[in-house]
């Protein structure tokens, strides 16, 4: 399968780049519904803290990416900056937004801008969070007021990271990466961030009709094994499913695949046994990439697709090398085959905060956290070869 996809080059205006988030990255983001919860105790072993202090180094993460041959740049806007009280918007934090946008485009980097990663404004929390009634009216005030962010030199916006993980963990804040599964979502929230998105998507075409809405998923790429065929529908339809079946007027959808499920007659099954693991313990598929972007397809129908995250966490770079070519080869055959898929966005730029701790690092760009030196890994030079060739080298490499 993977020779067919070698030399194959990547269509004109593919998205090529890597991805950050508000949080994971910016540090100090006091005002989130995450900082209280943090330093309540109920998130460690670490805490945010400065992360890779992006907020203010930003240029320099635009450089490395830039100089590396990538072309485009996801990053998130934080809504607690923007809004830090009920229909109070800051100027400042939206001139410094809008001063990472025209970086971005003033280094070669086309930016692909996240309004909502996982973190929402600690008044917004404290009011019910997703659950308040009038929570989609406020959702969709803050996406009308990042006008002055989008409205000019942005072309590609999330609306939403990852809605299906956002409403499994909706019962609490700690977010974290299970090597088994996905909890149920919570279908009333469910409903909610389906209004909140579409309430977004008018916001935004309101503000340009040049944008291009859209959210992102985090597929679950749901294997049935031991007779487990039925099994694996019920787990995926309201973990994944609904969730792409709700991006079928969108510009595009997005799809986050780093390994996959596998789902026997009572539920989700552990990796097999013998399986290499990363550092979050999830398994070494990177076959999942390019499974989740032909059942992406399969459900959304015509919309364009996007790879808005793919990686692994690990300290061997040359796994994350091996992990991230074959998962490009997956994205390869599946262009071949005439998937409508619009780019591929790595995950992650940095190592960065992972949710209570720091230990899984995905970056391709490692992070000093005492002194916040940027180091390139080799990964990241290889990737950014490829970025800037356009076209996907030999294998074996």
């Amino acid at each position: 399968m993977l020779a067919c996809a070698q030399g194959t080059p990547f269509p004109a205006g593919f998205l090529f780049g890597a991805s950050t988030s508000a949080h994971q990255t910016e540090g100090n983001n006091t005002n989130s519904d995450r900082w209280p919860l943090e330093h309540g105790g109920a998130l460690l072993p670490e805490l945010s803290g400065d992360a890779a202090d992006s907020y203010h180094r930003w240029p320099v993460d635009m450089d490395l990416l830039a100089e590396l041959g990538f072309t485009d740049y996801r990053f998130g806007i934080e809504w607690a900056r923007i809004e830090p009280a009920p229909g109070r918007f800051s100027r400042a934090a939206l001139a410094h937004y809008r001063r990472m946008v025209d970086g971005s485009r003033e280094r070669g980097l086309r930016p692909m801008v996240t309004l909502h990663h996982l973190t929402v404004p600690r008044w917004f929390a404290e009011r019910g969070g997703w659950r308040a009634p009038d929570a989609v009216e406020r959702f969709a005030r803050y996406v009308a007021a990042t006008a002055p962010v989008l409205g000019e030199g942005v072309e590609y916006v999330c609306t939403v990271n990852e809605p299906n993980v956002v409403a499994a963990f909706a019962a609490g804040a700690a977010v974290t990466s299970p090597p088994v599964g996905l909890p149920l979502p919570d279908p009333e929230l469910t409903a909610v961030l389906i209004e909140a998105h579409r309430a977004a998507v008018a916001e935004l075409r309101a503000i340009s009709p040049q944008l291009k809405a859209g959210w992102s998923v985090a597929s679950q790429v749901c294997q049935a094994v031991r007779g487990g065929a039925a099994a694996t529908a019920a787990y995926r339809r309201p973990r994944e499913d609904v969730f792409l079946e709700a991006a079928r007027g969108d510009d595009w959808v997005g799809v986050q695949a780093y390994t996959r499920t596998r789902v026997g007659p009572d539920g989700p099954l552990p990796p097999p046994a013998g399986a290499e693991l990363a550092l979050n313990g999830w398994e070494f598929y990177p076959s999942a990439l390019g499974e989740a972007l032909r059942h992406a397809a399969a459900v959304v129908g015509n919309v364009p697709i996007v790879v808005t995250e793919n990686g692994i966490a690990t300290t061997d770079d040359e796994r994350r090398i091996a992990y991230t070519q074959q998962a490009l080869s997956g994205l390869a055959e599946a262009l071949a085959d005439g998937l409508d898929i619009r780019g591929y966005l790595h995950r992650s730029a940095l190592d960065t905060h992972e949710w209570g701790t720091s230990r899984p690092t995905f970056g391709l760009i490692a992070v000093d956290p005492r002194t916040f030196l940027r180091a390139p890994k080799p990964s990241a030079r290889w990737l950014g070869r490829i970025a800037r060739r356009r076209t996907l080298p030999a294998w074996p490499f």
